[in-house]
């Protein structure tokens, strides 16, 4: 089969790999139809090499159709349409069970000490075969799959795999008022969703904050208050002060997190880190601070006192020191953590099923054949061509 694989820092191709096989009683094989480039993607294509090997199958957004079961698979069979969570959870566990789906204590990776395995993510993260590719194996067939209804084109359901639930999360996490204010940081696929979730749920005020032309236009076409940093950037507290009643909103979103291009001296870290061997460098990724925290700081600042702040940004490494004085003298909530994917579906299905209220159906900015993800990776890096959201169509 084709698959996206990675060769190293800014190399990705399209490679022939072995097609994959069923393993265990419970797996079962996806012909994938549709499979996402996420935000989180371009820290495999820029920052994690050293958790990476040449060949890594890449992509933890797909959906597809059932090829395959395994003899104790009961609840999907050949021709279902499903959407596969990028938690690789087992679905039975304690935490599963409670909700924590990206905790699942049965693919913990305990040797990274770092919660449940991910598709296509790493070796910190169970170095499963992910989903931009021509098939999927996909464990836990009884419990991890999401069937979806024939009819309505992909689009209006691939993103039950990260984006929605990731951004339902946010926004969940945010504990929003009624009629309240949430101002999200960085406008990028999650950051967009969870505008649009918030204003759904019923906020008051939604801000967003961005510097990419085409995300700011995207998010004022859907009546969100978006902000451009670069007219903003030395004044953005104060004027999304002057928005909120001079307090500051209810509650942040960071959609930004680590950022895979880096500020001027976290570029120069993670470069560094590139170029030392790879148990070196491994170290040096989980114990210093080679992220970018300019976001944090800034929804510290912004938010009111007594308000919620939701981190849904991937932040790697052990990053610089947080300001706890000025955390504790506001009263500040933190919550944050991979989305347990699992959690929310019964939340958001309906919304896709019912209609559309979301908008997920035209999400996506870009639709290209598997083949066309060097080109892909590339641009969506450098956030040109109009790129927000981008499905492969294998």
């Amino acid at each position: 089969m084709k698959a996206v694989t990675w060769h190293g820092k800014r190399d990705v191709r399209v490679d022939t790999v072995p097609d994959p096989q069923i393993t265990e009683p419970t797996d079962a094989i996806v012909r994938i139809t549709s499979s996402g480039l996420c935000g989180s993607d371009l820290h495999l294509y820029e920052v994690l090499g050293p958790f990476l090997e040449e060949g890594d199958i890449l992509g933890h957004e797909p959906m597809g159709v059932v090829e395959e079961v395994g003899s104790e698979v009961t609840a999907v069979r050949p021709g279902d349409r499903v959407v596969i969570p990028f938690n690789v959870s087992c679905g039975t566990c304690h935490m599963c069970r409670t909700g924590l789906h990206s905790q699942c204590e049965t693919t913990q990776v305990r040797r990274y000490n770092s919660g449940a395995s991910l598709f296509g993510y790493t070796k910190l993260y169970g170095q499963v075969p992910g989903g931009q590719a021509e098939y999927l194996r996909v464990p836990f067939a009884n419990t991890l799959p999401v069937k979806v209804p024939s009819g309505p084109p992909d689009s209006r359901f691939v993103f039950l795999s990260d984006v929605l639930p990731t951004a339902w999360q946010a926004v969940e996490y945010a504990a929003v008022p009624p009629e309240g204010s949430v101002c999200v940081l960085g406008l990028g696929p999650i950051g967009d969703m969870a505008t649009r979730i918030a204003k759904f749920r019923g906020a008051g005020l939604v801000i967003g904050v961005d510097l990419v032309p085409e995300r700011l236009e995207r998010a004022r076409a859907l009546g969100i208050t978006a902000l451009d940093l670069r007219e903003h950037g030395d004044d953005l507290a104060e004027v999304i002060r002057d928005m909120t009643d001079g307090r500051g909103p209810d509650s942040v979103i960071d959609a930004v997190g680590m950022e895979a291009h880096g500020a001027p001296a976290a570029r120069l870290a993670q470069n560094a880190t590139g170029l030392l061997p790879s148990a070196l460098a491994e170290k040096l990724m989980r114990r210093a601070g080679v992220d970018r925290l300019a976001a944090l700081y800034t929804a510290i600042d912004v938010v009111r006192r007594g308000g919620t702040i939701s981190i849904s940004g991937v932040y790697g490494g052990m990053t610089d020191p947080l300001p706890m004085l000025t955390l504790f003298d506001k009263q500040i909530q933190l919550r944050m953590g991979q989305a347990n994917v699992h959690r929310w579906v019964d939340d958001i299905l309906p919304l896709l099923t019912d209609g559309d209220p979301l908008g997920a159906e035209g999400f996506a900015t870009h639709e290209v054949p598997l083949t066309d993800a060097p080109w892909a990776y590339r641009t969506f890096q450098n956030k040109s061509d109009g790129m927000v959201k981008l499905l492969f169509k294998p």
